[in-house]
């Protein structure tokens, strides 16, 4: 499952895989989102952690990734 983050003050948005589904994906977000600590905290499929305050969020996309396809080729 890809997952995008927009941050507060950032040009470039946070992105990641993970192993994860899209439900527990989503709960986590709400859950750190309620959390006093506000701390988003979602691990990538090769066992990096993100950590990101939810003071700073500004979106959360969770989907399937796009496969982008190179070349001149027609469809």
């Amino acid at each position: 499952m890809e997952v995008k983050i927009g941050v507060h003050n950032a040009t470039r948005e946070l992105v990641l895989e993970s192993g994860q589904s899209p439900e527990e994906i989503e709960r986590v977000v709400r859950d750190a989102m309620t959390d006093k600590e506000g701390l988003l905290d979602l691990t990538d499929e090769r066992g990096r952690r993100l950590l990101v305050r939810t003071a700073h969020l500004t979106y959360v996309e969770i989907g399937e990734p796009v496969e982008r396809r190179v070349g001149f080729g027609t469809v």
